[in-house]
């Protein structure tokens, strides 16, 4: 099993970021290496460039983000580096332009829903980074990728455009990866509005517990968090019209390795005036020794600068055969 993942550099990550993915991906790591297995954990740096960033923004979130991910556990069990050090992803990306179909990419959702009614006004490599995604996929023979709902039709085109080639060049080139769905990743919800997800992008810093929060405001999101006047009940079932109700049991679960009915049936009939601060103290003893190694990784950015190095030229190593059978099976090495 080889599994591939990436994430955007989009800096001051969040609680939501990390139950949601982060976490997950220590698991996979742990779980993929201990059967022999490969991760391969990339910042997507060159996906940024379709984006409104700023030099300096784009380099220093990158090392955030690096940061970030060590911190929370990632190792050397696993590969992690940012796109721009291996240049074998756009090379791969530019022949694959040339197997991707204009209708393929007409019906990605994401492409009409960033795009807006602006088209025209659109960079072209927002329309063809769905290509990118599959030569990063694609470079590296990954059997699996974790993927949401909204990530799906992105590994379908991924898998199209991996058939097409290896139909056209008559061999087969590129492994056709299969989707990596979790079950155990929650979907977190803002602070602030239990029918929205936590985002970097909400004006209220009181919507997000943010991975660099101190321990006193960590407990004052909690604290201040928007919930409702009932008890908790007895099932979880019972939560299903009380999202941000809901969505505490779901963060207080996810910290603690519970399932959510486990965690009702501990708290039923206590009200928050009881559970946010025992919901508080359980996020803090998980983030405090993130937030402590996150803070030494980025006063010394160097040392996450070579960590991204080091990734990068065990990614160039494995990519370096598909690229070249990639080259040959189309005729650019002569």
């Amino acid at each position: 099993m080889r599994i591939l993942s990436g994430i955007q550099t989009t800096g001051n990550l969040h609680l939501g970021n990390y139950l949601g993915a982060i976490k997950q991906w220590v698991a996979m790591q742990d779980s993929v290496s201990a059967e022999g297995g490969d991760c391969l954990f990339f910042l997507a740096d060159l996906h940024s460039l379709t984006g409104d960033v700023t030099p300096a923004e784009r380099a220093s979130t990158t090392i955030e983000m690096a940061a970030t991910l060590l911190a929370a556990g990632i190792d050397d069990r696993s590969i992690l580096f940012n796109q721009a050090r291996v240049p074998a992803h756009s090379e791969l990306s530019w022949i694959l332009q040339g197997t991707a179909r204009m209708g393929w990419l007409n019906r990605m959702t994401q492409w009409k829903d960033k795009a807006g009614k602006n088209r025209d006004g659109a960079p072209v490599g927002l329309f063809t980074y769905p290509v990118l995604q599959a030569a990063d996929i694609l470079l590296y023979q990954a059997t699996h990728v974790p993927v949401g709902e909204d990530q799906k039709q992105h590994l379908e085109l991924t898998r199209d455009v991996a058939e097409k080639f290896n139909a056209d060049v008559g061999a087969d080139i590129f492994t056709l990866p299969e989707p990596l769905i979790s079950t155990a990743a929650p979907r977190i919800m803002s602070l602030r509005d239990g029918t929205a997800k936590m985002s970097k992008s909400d004006p209220s810093d009181m919507s997000r517990v943010n991975l660099i929060d101190s321990d006193d405001v960590i407990a004052q999101k909690f604290r201040k968090a928007r919930t409702d006047a009932e008890p908790l009940p007895d099932t979880f079932a019972g939560l299903a019209e009380r999202a941000e109700a809901r969505n505490l049991v779901t963060i207080y679960a996810a910290l603690a390795d519970m399932a959510p009915q486990a965690v009702v049936e501990r708290f039923a009939g206590q009200g928050f005036g009881a559970f946010k601060p025992a919901l508080a103290d359980l996020a803090i003893s998980v983030l405090r020794p993130i937030r402590e190694r996150l803070t030494g990784l980025l006063d010394n950015r160097d040392t996450v600068g070579a960590e991204l190095a080091k990734g990068a030229a065990r990614a160039n190593a494995l990519a370096a055969p598909t690229l070249r059978a990639a080259q040959e099976a189309v005729g650019l090495l002569v």
